[in-house]
């Protein structure tokens, strides 16, 4: 399974563009604090479905599947908190975040089923 094809993917690479957009509004003293660590989490999340997909078996492509998972909720930590310090006004991100929740647990559901 080719990792570009897929709907996931193709999401979470849209919101790790949103989160540069978004961090490049932080203050410039976070540089090195939640706009780093965000950037890292959202870049995270494709970068760990290519690597499970170039993998050799389905049982690490499951586990790199997880810790997409895992970047996304890192992310989600980060985003409530940069909206509780005022950084971050527009919650509609979160929206898009539960939708890429849902897609990419139903995707893992799918794959282990598949697989069986």
């Amino acid at each position: 399974m080719v990792h570009k094809d897929l709907d996931v993917w193709k999401l979470e690479i849209e919101l790790v563009t949103k989160i540069y957009e978004i961090t490049s509004n932080f203050p410039t003293t976070e540089q090195f604090g939640l706009t780093s660590q965000m950037q890292r989490a959202a870049i995270s999340m494709p970068s760990n479905i290519a690597e499970g997909a170039a993998r050799n078996s389905e049982k690490e492509y499951i586990h790199f599947l997880y810790i997409s998972l895992g970047s996304l909720a890192e992310l989600e930590t980060q985003l409530i908190i940069s909206n509780k310090l005022g950084f971050l006004e527009d919650v509609s991100i979160f929206e898009e975040v539960e939708k890429l929740r849902r897609k990419l647990l139903n995707f893992i559901k799918y794959f282990k089923q598949k697989n069986r």
